[in-house]
């Protein structure tokens, strides 16, 4: 049994379907995806489309959580003011460019899914259980992770958010952040997302990369009107 898991997408339709190729090329049993559908790229509606019309599970991000809602914070972390500036910019061309199916479609997703691989529970989220935006960084004390495989009620721990992917196993549940689709900020522009494979009764996972066009990405957010610098960190995976 192969389970593929997609998050953070950030209206990067390009590299969704450079993910799907790939996903559809290895052959896997079900594909879901840990949210974060819009926000910083393009093309917000036509991947909420895609994603909705090809019926997979879904969660919302934080982004989501705003945009289908009409508000004005996405609740992401900034570390300067410039980052805050163009995090505000960002939030208010998406606000302007989602049309109303995929607000629709977005408000309705669940903060989590559950779901069997045997008899391996695997819980997706996209921040943390506890909270859609909190920041499960592969640096954060082993005790936080300890107390999270506690209190998850899984075997396997499914995230996204950071755009950084790493695995890692803690109290016997095993972690696993899936990356980035769409906004890789690990220095490796291509695509990423997990892949869940079911053998002997465990569950392993390995982190996939796909190679798409991202300086062809990266000009559509120029001539949309995004912030340039946007651009250039797709490029630069930062």
């Amino acid at each position: 049994m192969r389970i593929a898991v997609v998050t953070d997408i950030h209206a990067n339709l390009a590299a969704l379907e450079a993910t799907l190729d790939a996903i559809d090329a290895i052959g896997v049993d079900a594909v879901y995806c840990g949210g974060d559908l819009v926000g910083y790229g393009p093309r917000p509606s036509e991947v909420c489309h895609r994603v909705e019309e090809l019926g997979i599970p879904t969660v919302y991000g934080n982004y989501d959580h705003a945009i289908a809602r009409d508000l004005t914070d996405c609740g992401c972390a900034y570390v300067t003011p410039e980052d805050r500036e163009i995090g505000q910019r960002s939030v208010a061309w998406t606000l302007l460019h989602t049309d109303t199916r995929s607000k629709e479609f977005m408000y309705g997703l669940p903060f989590e899914l559950r779901f069997r691989m045997g008899e391996q529970r695997v819980l997706l989220v996209h921040g943390s259980p506890r909270k859609v935006n909190e920041y499960l960084f592969e640096d954060k004390p082993a005790s936080l992770y300890e107390r999270l495989a506690r209190t998850s009620d899984c075997d396997v721990l499914v995230v996204g958010h950071t755009h950084r992917p790493w695995i890692r196993e803690y109290g016997g549940v095993l972690f696993v952040n899936c990356g980035s689709v769409g906004k890789p900020r690990d220095g490796d522009p291509r695509a990423s997302f997990a892949l869940l494979e079911l053998a002997d009764g465990r569950v392993s996972a390995s982190i996939e990369r796909v190679a798409y066009d991202a300086e062809q990405v990266a000009r559509e957010i120029v001539a949309a009107g995004l912030p340039g610098v946007l651009a250039e960190r797709l490029v630069a995976a930062t």
